[in-house]
């Protein structure tokens, strides 16, 4: 099994492109189902996940093809299953956002409940929630939502959930609704620009969708969507990942292809902890070296500080002097990175959904095991600012969502390797 190693202590300098984002690009690739024609989706990251909902797609009947590292081409002609292989559904949460497709192209799906990083539970209930609002029928049995929806109807659909709204669901109902009879009113819709790029890629394929961005989507049902070709967004977890390592080094970066329109309650957070973030052409810089300041963050969804940077902030707080306070409001056990910081010498203790941390003067470096994805991420970033070798193990979900971290990180200075075989 991969592991990484990082030999702490070097500042991060230079430039570094992010790729596009992979929580906007999964969704896309299960709107092309709706097509009737070939989908080319542009600035597709080189990440497993991106993989595996090929995979799923495939096995759906659709042919999928990669004319280019970033590039994919999804022909939905061949769609002849409506049932998703478990195997491959239980490694990816958001493998449930092929339902909303499969229901408006061919009325029914049969869905295993997803998978994905062990972060807390994630119910399915808000999805199930949607489609019934638009007429399909939905029932749990032996692990699968089973649907069938024939000619689907517009209606008024509440998701507001108990942590806010859900991306994902969102994502669902529109993508059901764009070729359902009638209009449907998404009230409690997610705001993330993840969903804003779903919404300008059904356009380009014919759907009539106003209001994306905001709490309130309305979306005109069509009888018929076309191919396309659109790119995704930069990706904005992979942009606030390298402007925290920098912090975290004390280095320079300028993170090319970073949106600042989402990322504002980042950059407030890393300049209040002491770094200096400058909006520049093309990207975002971000110049660590002064003096480290503690910050209490709380997650929150769109435009709030994002519950996927929570675990990278905490591995910021470790080495900052003073205390903070973490308080995670849209995955309240999303803390499975802190026994791994602590490990490497951090002080932190959990209190209900809040990480109190006090911060050290330095991290020694240790053998670690990633427990997520975004808990992998934390884990490199106290790698590269602590003292000696910090030894990964479990990297592969790292490889789930950023495409040749180690790579990345190399380029910009830092000691990362990936190795198979060596003992942590």
């Amino acid at each position: 099994m991969d592991k990484i190693i990082i030999g702490g202590g070097r500042r991060l300098r230079g430039e570094v492109r992010v790729s596009g984002a992979k929580n906007a690009a999964l969704p896309v690739m299960a709107a092309a189902l709706l097509g009737d024609g070939p989908t080319r989706i542009r600035n597709i990251p080189r990440v497993s996940d991106i993989g595996t909902m090929a995979d799923i797609l495939a096995a759906l009947g659709a042919r999928v093809d990669f004319p280019s590292a970033h590039e994919v081409v999804i022909d939905p002609r061949g769609l002849s299953t409506p049932t998703a292989p478990y195997e491959l559904v239980r490694k990816m949460r958001a493998s449930v956002c092929v339902l909303g497709p499969l229901l408006g192209a061919i009325g029914e799906a049969r869905i295993p409940l997803p998978g994905g990083c062990a972060i807390g539970p994630r119910p399915v209930d808000l999805h199930i929630r949607g489609m019934r609002r638009l007429g399909a029928s939905l029932r749990l049995s032996h692990g699968m939502i089973v649907a069938r929806g024939g000619r689907m109807r517009g209606g008024e659909v509440y998701l507001g959930g108990r942590f806010g709204s859900s991306v994902l669901a969102t994502a669902n109902v529109m993508m059901a609704a764009a070729r359902a009879r009638g209009m449907t009113r998404i009230e409690g819709a997610a705001c993330e620009p993840e969903i804003m790029d779903l919404a300008e890629a059904l356009g380009r394929m014919g759907a009539r969708i106003r209001g994306a961005g905001s709490h309130t989507i309305v979306v005109e049902g069509v009888r018929r969507l076309r191919g396309a070709d659109h790119a995704v967004i930069p990706d904005r977890i992979e942009a606030g990942t390298c402007m925290i390592a920098a912090a975290v080094t004390g280095g320079e970066v300028m993170i090319l292809g970073a949106r600042p329109d989402h990322l504002r309650a980042v950059i407030e957070a890393l300049e209040e902890a002491g770094a200096a973030v400058a909006v520049r052409r093309g990207g975002v810089a971000v110049r660590g070296g002064g003096r480290r300041r503690v910050v209490d963050v709380a997650t929150h969804p769109y435009p709030g500080f994002p519950t996927d940077l929570q675990a990278q902030m905490t591995a910021l707080m470790t080495v900052s002097p003073g205390i903070s306070v973490i308080t995670e409001k849209v995955f309240p056990d999303r803390f499975l990175h802190v026994p791994e910081l602590n490990r490497m010498g951090a002080r932190i203790a959990i209190e209900g959904s809040s990480a109190i941390v006090r911060g050290v003067r330095a991290l020694s470096g240790a053998p670690v095991m990633a427990s997520d994805l975004r808990a992998s991420a934390a884990l490199v970033l106290a790698g590269l600012v602590a003292r000696g070798e910090t030894v990964i193990d479990r990297v592969y979900h790292l490889d789930r969502g950023y495409e040749d971290i180690e790579g990345k990180l190399r380029a910009l200075g830092a000691d990362i390797e990936r190795t198979a075989g060596r003992k942590a």
